[in-house]
């Protein structure tokens, strides 16, 4: 059974840095994506950052420039470095992995790509 477990998150002032780490166990990864998706209260969840097995990354609009993704695929590990933290970067942050084929039409910060999730890490930003 694939499980998911992030950590890093907490409150930072603006302007601050955090480090999220996803582990993953029973999990080998795979020539697929993997992602980060944060969700703040009353939104929907949102693609942050994703980065494929060949290394290939993507970035929502709104973080492009501040944060980074990466992987350690000898540790089954997903990193995100978040710089430059802003009010509206609050919210839970999940990591997500894709294990089987979808269809090479949806985006790679599209939800609907995962099929796997971890439990979510809380990050808060203050003004």
């Amino acid at each position: 059974q694939v499980q998911l477990v992030e950590s890093g998150g907490g409150s930072v002032q603006s302007g601050g840095s955090l480090r999220l780490s996803c582990a993953a166990s029973g999990y080998r990864y795979s020539n697929h994506w993997k992602g980060w998706f944060r969700q703040a209260p009353g939104k929907e969840r949102e693609g942050v950052a994703a980065i494929h097995n060949d290394g290939n990354t993507t970035y929502g609009d709104s973080v492009k420039g501040r944060f980074t993704i990466s992987q350690d695929n000898a540790k089954n590990t997903l990193y995100l470095q978040m710089n430059n933290l802003k009010p509206e970067d609050t919210a839970m942050y999940y990591c997500a992995v894709q294990t089987m084929s979808t269809s090479p039409t949806l985006q790679a910060l599209s939800k609907l790509r995962y099929n796997y999730w971890g439990q979510g890490t809380q990050v808060t930003v203050s003004s």
